[in-house]
């Protein structure tokens, strides 16, 4: 497959994923900001910590932030973290790749596209019916994908970039909502919004049966690899992918994504506790990061 081939299909995937994830967690952040024990102003920041987009949005809208604010900017505007940005993105790549697609995996990501334009022309009065929309689209492509396509390495880097993406989002949202032992309503209300965040909330009840706490959540997101967003499942599906990839290339990438499995699947949480959650987060995001770049120099660039 050519570099720029494979780069064009992780990319896409990748901002399909981007978008599904910034919807979920907008529509969970704008219920939270509702809860008047939930600190609603230091909630509701959240989106544009995680996108680090804070100053670009106070430059457009000021310092105060509102459900409508947030929609505007990361639902509609151009600005690159948005989800119009995103999904267009995922239009250009898909575009680009055009002869990797099957015909329904092209218009479902163009269908999507015009949705899109739609929303951007009349924004939905209710943005919880967008929210649900762009989650919905992601879906079907990926339903789609995985019933149509060829196994071949299309499909495959199609299926890593969702999940080096997924990864990315699950480990960013725990590292900004994760706030330890602190007790309190404020603390539940944010560890139920991180659990809806990553749609894990059945997930918790089915392996906890248990109220909420911060430790369990952390281990559900963390090592289980049942949980189909937490960092072990995602990472057990990266280290079956790269070696299906052909050609000799992507040693120190296919190595890396190894340890990072491995060590997610014999991982004790104790251990990352007694470390620092914080640091051992920050430290996997470098990781994630330096396994973005050896999958590029290694697939995705021109030798």
């Amino acid at each position: 497959m050519l570099a720029r081939t494979a780069a064009n299909l992780y990319w896409m995937s990748r901002y399909l994923e981007r978008a599904e994830n910034l919807a979920r967690v907008l529509e969970v952040n704008q219920g939270l900001a509702w809860l008047k024990a939930a600190r609603p102003g230091e909630d509701m920041a959240a989106p544009l910590r995680l996108t680090d987009s804070e100053a670009a949005f106070a430059a457009q809208h000021g310092a105060e932030l509102t459900p409508a604010a947030l929609w505007a900017f990361l639902g509609f505007s151009a600005h690159p973290a948005s989800i119009r940005s995103c999904l267009a993105r995922a239009r250009d790549n898909a575009d680009a790749a055009r002869d990797a697609l099957t015909g329904e995996m092209w218009q479902a990501i163009h269908a999507t596209w015009l949705g899109m334009q739609a929303a951007i022309d009349a924004p939905p009065a209710d943005p919880a019916n967008f929210a649900d929309w762009v989650k919905e689209r992601s879906q079907l492509f990926r339903g789609i994908t995985y019933g149509a396509i060829h196994r071949n390495d299309a499909y495959r880097f199609i299926r890593l970039g969702t999940f080096i993406e997924r990864a990315d989002n699950t480990a960013r949202l725990l590292k900004l909502r994760y706030r330890g032992h602190r007790a309190g309503m404020a603390d539940h209300y944010g560890l139920m919004a991180l659990l809806e965040s990553v749609s894990a909330q059945d997930a918790y009840l089915a392996v906890y049966h248990d109220t909420v706490s911060a430790p369990k959540v952390a281990e559900l997101l963390l090592l289980n690899p049942d949980a189909p967003r937490s960092l072990a499942a995602c990472f057990a599906e990266i280290r079956q992918i790269l070696p299906q990839i052909g050609g000799p290339r992507g040693r120190a990438a296919k190595k890396r994504a190894t340890e990072l499995a491995a060590a997610l699947e014999y991982g004790e949480l104790q251990d990352i506790l007694a470390h620092g959650l914080q640091n051992y987060l920050g430290e996997f995001l470098d990781q994630l990061t330096q396994l973005n770049d050896e999958l590029h120099a290694a697939y995705m660039e021109a030798a």
